[in-house]
């Protein structure tokens, strides 16, 4: 494995960093694939992967510690801790980048589950505060 980070784990930090979801449009590929703990199939494209990604800064973002990172020529594993309010949630985003630098795929691992029980609730609440009134 390679000891650089990649460009787009280092935006990724930015924006976690940030919360300027804004920087989150330039990362993503126009096919990529958004795989969750909470959710059986893949979500495809950028704009639902967008949302997941926001609602998950939204949930875990203002106690989340990216602690050890692993880099490949193609991609990157990032281990992280949260806490949601007493509950504990370890867990690890798998990012695989295209040719041109920008993620294709970004997978979600959580464990232990009364961890992903309390971030699949959460993630519901801040999902659904996303879509607009009907």
């Amino acid at each position: 494995m390679t000891e650089q980070m990649p460009a787009a784990v280092a935006a990724w930090h930015r924006v976690v960093e940030s919360r300027d979801l804004a920087g989150l449009a330039p990362l993503l590929a126009p096919d990529v694939v958004f795989r969750s703990p909470a959710v059986h199939a893949p979500q495809n494209g950028p704009d639902i992967t967008a949302a997941y990604l926001a609602a998950a800064l939204a949930v875990l973002g203002p106690t989340i510690r990216y602690e050890r990172e692993w880099y490949t020529p193609d991609g990157a594993v990032l281990e992280f801790h949260a806490d949601l309010d007493g509950t504990a949630v370890h867990g690890v985003d798998m990012m695989r980048l295209d040719a041109d630098g920008r993620i294709v795929e970004f997978t979600v691992m959580v464990r232990p589950l009364r961890g992903l029980n309390r971030l699949v609730e959460e993630m519901g609440k801040a999902l659904a505060a996303q879509r607009p009134a009907a």
